[in-house]
């Protein structure tokens, strides 16, 4: 709708993951380090939580572009509560056959499965997105396939990435062995303020802007209104320059900010006290 208008070859404020608009802050960059630590020291388990919105799947998927040949990678995303056994969709995730199975026979045929795999000189990965939704007793039925080993060499690493949540769980005292098994953990805050504004003027250059199009202040109204979570500020962005091309205008100031957040309040679908 505004591309053409502001200079752009595609939306900079998309809230889906796209690791190509990936903006390496300093914490990103810091649980971007960790994750590639954890996959090149074969760590059994990797955690990586963060508020909702705050980067963690784009970050995920980063990593999975960078990865090469050698690592055969399994992706788990649909969790819910009541999962109490992950190892037929981590079974599925490897493409690999688990209906009319008992446990004892899938556990017996992943255990072959990841062998093979070692055999030919690939590494397994499997990554648990939203997490958090894991209960206890999955947890444990994790770490029991973190102990398929050869030799010295782990034949299953696993990366889970999750909500705050997830981390409120793992501390739960029964999972006290599953703990000592993560080698790599981090937590993924929100943004700082400077930082946002460098990440807003980093996915319009990606997206083709070369000029600033956000005034400074602009950048930091939008920072405090997001609270520094990415996927708040995309929204939050995204809305403004649709109101910044409705209008004509040639930058985005405070006063176009702060007219869509009010319009939010006034007339959101969300609002406490919409407007009648």
């Amino acid at each position: 709708m505004y591309e053409t208008y502001y200079g752009l070859k595609e939306k900079p404020f998309s809230i889906q993951p796209d690791p190509d608009f990936l903006f390496m802050g300093k914490r990103h960059s810091l649980a971007y380090a960790m994750l590639e630590y954890g996959i090149q020291n074969r760590a059994a388990f990797s955690v990586i939580c963060g508020e909702i919105g705050s980067g963690k799947t784009t970050l995920v998927r980063h990593l999975l572009n960078n990865l090469g040949p050698e690592y055969e990678i399994g992706l788990v995303s649909n969790t819910h509560k009541n999962t109490d056994e992950l190892l037929e969709w981590i079974m599925l995730a490897f493409d690999q056959p688990y209906e009319g199975m008992s446990y004892v026979a899938m556990y017996d045929a992943f255990q072959k499965f990841l062998i093979g795999k070692y055999g030919q000189g690939k590494r397994n990965v499997v990554i648990v997105d939203e997490a958090q939704n894991i209960n206890p007793l999955a947890l444990e039925s994790l770490r029991m396939l973190s102990n398929i080993n050869a030799d010295k060499d782990q034949l299953l690493q696993i990366i889970l990435v999750g909500q705050p949540q997830l981390r409120d769980t793992l501390r739960h005292p029964d999972l006290k062995q599953f703990m000592q098994r993560v080698s790599v953990e981090f937590y993924l805050p929100p943004m700082a303020p400077t930082e946002v504004k460098k990440y807003i003027h980093h996915r319009l250059h990606v997206a083709g802007r070369v000029e600033p199009l956000f005034t400074d202040e602009a950048c930091s109204r939008i920072a405090d209104a997001s609270g520094g979570i990415p996927r708040a500020i995309n929204t939050l962005c995204d809305t403004v320059m649709v109101y910044g091309f409705s209008s004509d205008a040639d930058e985005i100031d405070t006063e176009l900010v702060d007219e869509v957040i009010q319009d939010k309040k006034d007339y959101g679908v969300f609002s406490d006290n919409p407007a009648v």
